[in-house]
């Protein structure tokens, strides 16, 4: 600290936080879908800070921990908060568990991340991303404000909702990180084709698709684990016996 701080990479966690904390405040307001998109606009600050740090080479210890305080702010808090006074309110007990159970698996998945952050590989994440799981929530606010126009009763859904993120984001589930997508490098054509077609079919009906997508992203890693990250069966290896040490183990 004494050495100071770098003020670039950090600027885009002050504004990750400002996004969280107006969330908040829109949420007590009423304003259920201004809260929504402050989460998402807080998620792009989110992926910015860390990706300016990485190609500034501004990375140190003191970002890492501030990025964590605003990242429990504005995906643990503020989504909490969000479908507990939109959703889980008349739910009375049932709802403040699964709005709290969510922000202390929220803040065990941040913990456990500033931990393994020097030692686990980039390319996935364990467990799921707390902004991927405060992404579903708001996109499913956002979804049901476009099919209902605000009205009907909210489902009781979201409350089972929020049981299953809190559950994955504490799980051992691999999840993409895709920090190492190199966009500097060239790629081949119908890769920006793709990426085109991808945006004009968001733009089509941003509300369902965005929600589609990210919970594409969620059931992803369960599939990879299911279908091509299968744990080995085991084999017994020659003279294996059962409840003898290895270098124990006479010959046959």
């Amino acid at each position: 600290m004494k050495k100071g701080i770098y003020i670039l990479p950090n600027l885009f966690t002050l504004g990750n936080m400002l996004c969280g904390f107006y969330s908040i405040i829109s949420t007590i307001e009423g304003r259920f879908h201004h809260a929504a998109i402050a989460i998402f606009i807080a998620a792009l600050a989110d992926g910015l800070d860390g990706k300016v740090a990485r190609l500034t080479g501004t990375c140190s210890r003191f970002g890492v921990e501030f990025d964590s305080l605003a990242d429990l702010l504005s995906f643990g808090i503020a989504p909490a908060l969000l479908i507990y006074i939109w959703a889980l309110r008349p739910y009375q007990r049932i709802g403040w568990l699964a709005a709290f159970l969510f922000v202390i698996c929220g803040a065990l998945r941040l913990a456990r991340f500033n931990v393994q952050v020097y030692t686990s590989e980039n390319k996935y994440f364990t467990g799921l991303p707390i902004p991927a799981a405060a992404a579903t929530i708001a996109s499913f606010v956002l979804l049901h404000q476009f099919l209902f126009k605000g009205e009907g009763n909210k489902p009781v859904f979201i409350a089972a909702l929020a049981y299953v993120l809190a559950f994955l984001m504490v799980s051992n589930i691999k999840y993409r990180s895709f920090k190492h997508w190199k966009l500097r490098e060239r790629k081949p054509f119908y890769f920006l084709v793709l990426i085109a077609l991808l945006l004009l079919v968001i733009l089509a009906q941003p509300q369902i698709m965005v929600f589609i997508l990210i919970c594409g992203y969620v059931l992803s890693g369960i599939g990879e684990k299911l279908f091509i990250h299968k744990p080995k069966p085991f084999t017994a290896k020659k003279n294996y016996r059962p409840g003898f040490p290895f270098h124990k183990r006479r010959k046959e």
